[in-house]
């Protein structure tokens, strides 16, 4: 993880902790995420990978509903975007990578293992937490991060 997205990572998780953080602001702003969309060859069949392998709840209508206060949950979303020269998102050929945050990244990789995934990395020395990289059926890069515990 390049150093300065490190830096602002540790940055915002320790905003996002303190009281007062945040100044209110008049309406009209952007509140959160609501949404990550991309297209698919077959976009049932990688929902399927995503709820079979990955343990994601798929709703009725094909997608997924993923909560921000689910328990140990970050309390922020990290957007950034990398210069378009990175190789940070290889090997995936995608313009963008997806993130989640898990409780447990050593329980998680045994699950994805079980399931006969393998990740194509692993960073357990990260400040902010440790990390590990898989590929999902199209391609795309997948980091899957065990946030650091906030300090007290």
């Amino acid at each position: 993880m390049p150093c300065t997205r490190r830096l602002l990572l540790l940055v915002v998780m320790g905003l996002s902790v303190m009281p007062g953080a945040v100044s209110a602001e008049p309406a009209g702003r952007i509140t959160g995420l609501g949404g990550i969309f991309f297209k698919s060859p077959d976009p049932k069949k990688l929902m399927a990978w995503y709820r079979d392998v990955l343990g994601i709840r798929i709703e009725s209508w094909g997608g997924a509903l993923l909560r921000y206060d689910a328990a140990n949950h970050p309390p922020v979303i990290t957007v950034n975007a990398f210069d378009q020269a990175t190789d940070y998102m290889t090997p995936s050929k995608r313009e963008f990578m997806l993130n989640f945050a898990v409780d447990d990244l050593a329980s998680f990789l045994d699950r994805l293992k079980a399931k006969g995934v393998v990740p194509i990395k692993r960073d357990d020395s990260d400040p902010s937490g440790k990390f590990a990289w898989i590929v999902d059926p199209d391609g795309t890069k997948i980091e899957l991060w065990e946030p650091k515990p906030p300090s007290k």
